[in-house]
C-alpha cells in the first residue's frame, strides 16, 4: 500500500508467560469473564493490560497496542477519557458508598430516563446479568407466568440460570429450570408466534437483543412487541451491546418503539461498573415498596449498584455523547474500518475466506478453510499475526470516540499483512505457523 504506516513488531511476551503461570492457580479461568480468557487468544499475546490511553493499551512487557473490542465494548469514549475521569475523582472525594442512596442517584435517574421517552422508572446494578435477570422477574411477577423465551443464536444475555441452561455450558444447572427457559430464531416473527402458540398462556416474557446485522429488518421490533403484547406477554430489549453504539441511547429510540423494559451497560458509563434496568412504571412499580398490601417483588438489590464514582462516569458519559456527537464519529470511523477491510480482502483475493459481518458499530470477521468451515486455526493465525504487528484483535473491532482515521489506515496494514501469512497457511497447513493451540468456543460442552 502506498503511504503505509510502519508496523510495530511485537516478540516479547516474558513477563506475559510469567503471569500466566501463575494466574490459573488464583483465579478459576485465570479471569474475571470468560472472554478474557487464555483460551481466547493465541499463545503470541499479552497475557494481561497494565494501562491504557485514548485507543491504546500496553502489556505487561510494555508492548502497545491498537485497541479493538474496547474492554469487551464498554469502553465508547477511550481508555482514561479525562472529562469522564475529572468527574469520577470529583465524586470519589465525597465517598464512595453510604448508608443511604446518594444525591447522585436522583440526578442519574433523571438524566437517564429523559433519553427514553417511553420509560418511566430505573434500576441500578453492577453488572448486565443482574438487570436482565431482575427484567425476567419482573416480567414472570406481572404475567404470573414461569417461562422466559430469546433467540437461540445470540451468544449471551446473562451468567444466571435462566439463560446459562440453554447453552452448551449447562452444568450446575437443574433441568427444571433448563425446561423454563424456550428459544426462538432471532429476528423470525413465524419462529416467535410458534412458540407462543406451542406454549399458550405460559410465557412471561420475550428478551432479545435488538439488533446484531446491518441487515437486521426495519419492521421486525415493533411486529414482535405487538406479537408479544398479543399473547399477554412483555417484551425486553437487551441493549446491553446496542447502547450508546447503534444511536444515543440506541435501538430503542433509533426504532421509536416502546417495549416494557430494556437493560443497558456495555458502554454506558465508559468502561466503569454501571448498569441499569428501564422500564413503563407498571411494571417497575412491582419492584417497589409503595403498593401496600402486595406481595413484595425482591428486584434487584445491590451494595454497590449506587457507587458514586461509577454514576458519575455514566453522567460524565452522557454529557460527552450529548456535546461531541460521538455516535456520528463512531459510526464514521466503523464505516471507514469496514469499507476497507472488503476492499484489503478483494486485493487478496480472499473473499471465499475472510467475510466481514456486523454492523458499523460492532463489526467482526469469520474465517474459513478451503471447505467453506469456520476455522478456529486460521481464525487464531489471524488474532496471533495482528498482535504481533501491534493490533489487539479478538474478530471484532467496536469504534470508539478516540478512534482516529489514522488509526483505520494501521489496522488495515496490519491486517493485510497478516491476510500474507494466513494465504500461505491456507495453501499449506496452519500448524506450520501458528504457535500454541486453536482458540476455543466460551461456550462449548466440555473443556
Amino acid at each position: 500500500m502506498n503511504n503505509s504506516p510502519k508496523l510495530r513488531i511485537i516478540e516479547r511476551f516474558e513477563r506475559s508467560q510469567n503471569y500466566r503461570k501463575t494466574i490459573h492457580n488464583l483465579i478459576p479461568g485465570g479471569a474475571h469473564t470468560y472472554t478474557k480468557g487464555d483460551d481466547q487468544f493465541p499463545a503470541l499475546s499479552p497475557a494481561a493490560i497494565s494501562h491504557g490511553k485514548g485507543a491504546y493499551v500496553w502489556d505487561l512487557d510494555g508492548n502497545q497496542y491498537l485497541d479493538c473490542s474496547m474492554g469487551l465494548t464498554s469502553v465508547s469514549l477511550g481508555h482514561a477519557y479525562k472529562p469522564v475521569l475529572d468527574r469520577v475523582r470529583e465524586e470519589l472525594e465525597k465517598g464512595a458508598n453510604f448508608q443511604r442512596p446518594s444525591y447522585i442517584e436522583k440526578e442519574m435517574a433523571e438524566a437517564f430516563l429523559a433519553l427514553i421517552p417511553c420509560h418511566d422508572m430505573i434500576k441500578f446494578s453492577k453488572n448486565g446479568s443482574s438487570v436482565t435477570t431482575a427484567a425476567v422477574k419482573l416480567a414472570r411477577a406481572y404475567t404470573g407466568r414461569d417461562f422466559v423465551a430469546f433467540p437461540g443464536d445470540h451468544p449471551f444475555y446473562s451468567v444466571d440460570d435462566w439463560f446459562i441452561g440453554r447453552t452448551a455450558c449447562d452444568r450446575g444447572v437443574p433441568q427444571a429450570t433448563k425446561d423454563l427457559s424456550l428459544t426462538f430464531k432471532s429476528y423470525d416473527l413465524n419462529s416467535l408466534k410458534e412458540l407462543f402458540e406451542k406454549y399458550p398462556n405460559q410465557i412471561a416474557c420475550v428478551i432479545t437483543e435488538p439488533e446484531k446485522e446491518d441487515n437486521t429488518p426495519q419492521d421486525y421490533l415493533p411486529k414482535a412487541i405487538e406479537l408479544a403484547h398479543q399473547y399477554g406477554a412483555l417484551f425486553i430489549v437487551d441493549e446491553m451491546i446496542s447502547g450508546f453504539k447503534s444511536d444515543f441511547p440506541g435501538s430503542t429510540t433509533r426504532y421509536g418503539i416502546e417495549p416494557d423494559m430494556c437493560t443497558w451497560g456495555k458502554g454506558i458509563a465508559n468502561g466503569f461498573s454501571f448498569c441499569a434496568l428501564t422500564g413503563k412504571k407498571h411494571v417497575m412499580e412491582l419492584g417497589g415498596i409503595r403498593n401496600i398490601g402486595d406481595a413484595k417483588v425482591f428486584l434487584a438489590s445491590t451494595t454497590h449498584g449506587g457507587e458514586t464514582h461509577a454514576i458519575a462516569a455514566g453522567l460524565a458519559t452522557i454529557k460527552a455523547f450529548k456535546e461531541n456527537n460521538v455516535i456520528e464519529h463512531n459510526h464514521k470511523i466503523g464505516d471507514l474500518l469496514v469499507a476497507k477491510l472488503r476492499q484489503c480482502i478483494a486485493q487478496k483475493g480472499l473473499e471465499k475466506h475472510i467475510a466481514i459481518a456486523g454492523t458499523k458499530w460492532l463489526s467482526y470477521t469469520v474465517f474459513r478453510d478451503f471447505e467453506g468451515n469456520v476455522s478456529m486455526s486460521l481464525r487464531t493465525l489471524m488474532l496471533q499475526e495482528m498482535i504481533k504487528r501491534g493490533v489487539l484483535y479478538q474478530g471484532a473491532f467496536v469504534p470508539c470516540f478516540s478512534h482516529t482515521e489514522q488509526d483505520v489506515d494501521y489496522f488495515i496494514e496490519a491486517f493485510s499483512q497478516s491476510c500474507d501469512v494466513f494465504k500461505l497457511a491456507l495453501n499449506d497447513s496452519t500448524e506450520k505457523y501458528l504457535v500454541g493451540e486453536p482458540t476455543k468456543p466460551v461456550f462449548r460442552k466440555y473443556l
